[in-house]
């Protein structure tokens, strides 16, 4: 069978991605490695023969693939983030990168290890993949003749042994800290609830309007009330039925639906009027309700409000699902290709709202190769420019770091004319899928040889044991100085400090609510890009 795979490349990575993709779905503790198992799999095979290998353009292709798409769907938050918590949580994150290099760094000097071997560490350390392959290009492009497959071999040593703890030491930072800090998730969650549309169980009921105090006010009044986190839907009065608008004057007994997070939807009823236990019936003949795609490109990036759906239609949207999301329908809301919006509108509107959403199940998966082509030689063009830094010291953003940079800007433009750069979210997450785990197969089998030979010699179990002090000390000092110091609550910090969806979906576990994934959503942006530059300028100086 070696033999088999020594002669067809082809047949070695695809097996070592089956194994490594099934491997991954088997939960330990609650934790899944998920695509990550594919890097170790392939370690497996290398460590068997070192002659099994596939080709470079295989790791240089995935690479390329995997940044541009995470940059493109990355890009409008990377942005935003700035915005929405300011410079408060940008910089505590950057300071959390500082303690993981100091703490790196300090397993250098005691363990004696090599600079690429310390970067991998790193790079394991925050679970970062995208780093890890930032770090292989720039070893590439600086390395001298004849180094390079050897510090790259060490840098992938350093990132399989410091990964697993990566995941179980942040687990581990976040039980211990709770306890110690006394902390109390409801507190939190009550504490947050006005900042943020926590609860994720979106709801609709009927009301039936009974409180004096409301007769006579708009809609419009009544939204700002629960700060745009609820939509009204159909309206009942007598024998009347339509869909109101934000101008819709509210009287006694009329009707209406009303759609948002439970404890909204509950908060609205005791202020409004009562429930009704029968949901408000209407005439199908009439009106419609029904999931519409977002596929036509011209709608991409643009908000619910500036469709101006009340001028053109009877319609109402009254929620958008991104993904597995199903989010809370607003004017504010954008609208990205592969959305869902759920929307009542009249029959007679159906043909003419499917052209302006475009309402197509199969673009959903298909590329603008034009736009992905024309973004990624964009990338690998700027990936060549040498950049030059103090101390006579330069590199250039590689393979990596080029299309990382272009896809966010594009992804933040989303389009340029009639040219949308930006893709649907299935044909994003199936080429980011790919890039993955071809990336992680190819360096997994071209590492393992050499993984073999230190996991068996006594500096393995030391530099494992490195990476778990430097996860879970590095977890814990950070806590301590978010809370202590920068006044961050510590369920959201969980989010910052959760790199890798094993750790978020413990944290989310834990808190019983949703906040750990907002922290992780907002810096999810700046948390790539940062790491990245981190492990590579880590890399140059210590070089």
């Amino acid at each position: 069978m070696i033999e088999s795979f020594q002669e067809s490349p082809l047949l070695l990575l695809f097996s070592v991605i089956a194994i490594g993709y099934a491997l991954g779905n088997i939960a330990i503790f609650k934790a899944k490695l998920g695509v990550a198992a594919v890097l170790f799999v392939g370690l497996a095979f290398g460590a068997i023969d070192k002659n099994l290998a596939v080709p470079e353009i295989i790791i240089t292709l995935g690479l390329a693939i995997f940044v541009y798409t995470i940059g493109l769907s990355s890009g409008p938050g990377f942005f935003q983030t700035f915005k929405k918590r300011g410079l408060k949580d940008v910089s505590f994150f950057l300071i959390v990168l500082g303690i993981f290099t100091l703490l790196t760094f300090t397993a250098k000097v005691i363990l004696n290890l090599n600079v690429a071997t310390t970067a991998g560490l790193v790079s394991g350390a925050l679970t970062s993949t995208a780093a890890l392959a930032a770090l292989l290009d720039v070893i590439n492009s600086s390395a001298s003749n004849g180094q390079e497959e050897a510090l790259i071999n060490s840098a992938v040593v350093g990132y399989s042994l410091a990964y697993p703890m990566g995941v179980l030491g942040v687990m581990l930072a976040f039980a211990i800290m709770r306890k110690l800090l006394k902390i109390d998730y409801l507190d939190e969650e009550k504490l947050l609830q006005k900042e943020y549309p926590i609860s994720a169980n979106i709801v609709h009921e009927t009301i039936a309007i009974t409180k004096p105090e409301i007769d006579g006010s708009n809609l419009r009044a009544i939204f700002k009330n629960y700060h745009g986190r609820l939509v009204f839907g159909r309206m009942s009065r007598g024998t009347e039925q339509f869909l109101p608008t934000m101008e819709t004057v509210v009287k006694m007994g009329d009707q209406i639906i009303v759609v948002g997070n439970d404890k909204i939807v509950e908060k609205a009823i005791n202020e409004l009027g009562v429930k009704l236990n029968t949901s408000l019936d209407f005439d199908r003949t009439v009106y419609n309700v029904r999931r519409v795609f977002v596929s036509n490109p011209e709608l991409a990036g643009a908000t619910i409000a500036s469709l101006n759906l009340a001028e053109k239609f009877t319609a109402l949207i009254t929620r958008v699902q991104q993904g597995d999301i199903d989010l809370l329908a607003t004017g504010n809301t954008v609208l990205e290709l592969g959305d869902r919006v759920l929307i009542v509108a009249r029959r007679t509107d159906d043909e003419e709202i499917n052209k302006l959403f475009g309402n197509s199940y199969e673009a959903q998966s298909k590329v603008n190769l034009f736009s992905f082509g024309l973004g990624m030689a964009l990338g690998l063009l700027i990936g060549m420019i040498n950049i030059g830094l103090p101390g006579g010291v330069s590199f250039n953003l590689g393979f990596a770091g080029g299309p990382l940079v272009v896809a966010l800007i594009l992804g933040s433009l989303r389009k340029t004319g009639p040219l949308v750069w930006t893709l649907p979210h299935n044909a994003n997450l199936t080429l980011r899928q790919i890039g993955l785990i071809l990336l992680l197969a190819g360096i997994g089998i071209r590492s393992g040889h050499t993984f073999k030979e230190v996991l068996l010699s006594n500096s393995g179990g030391l530099i494992f044991l490195a990476g778990a002090v430097i996860c879970i000390l590095s977890t814990c000092i950070s806590i301590i100085v978010g809370y202590k110091f920068f006044k961050i609550p510590f369920t959201y910090m969980t989010g910052i400090l959760s790199s890798q969806p094993a750790t978020l979906d413990f944290a989310i576990e834990k808190a019983g609510n949703k906040i750990p994934a907002i922290g992780f959503t907002l810096i999810l942006p700046i948390a790539l890009i940062a790491k990245i530059i981190l492990v590579q300028i880590l890399y140059l100086i210590l070089s």
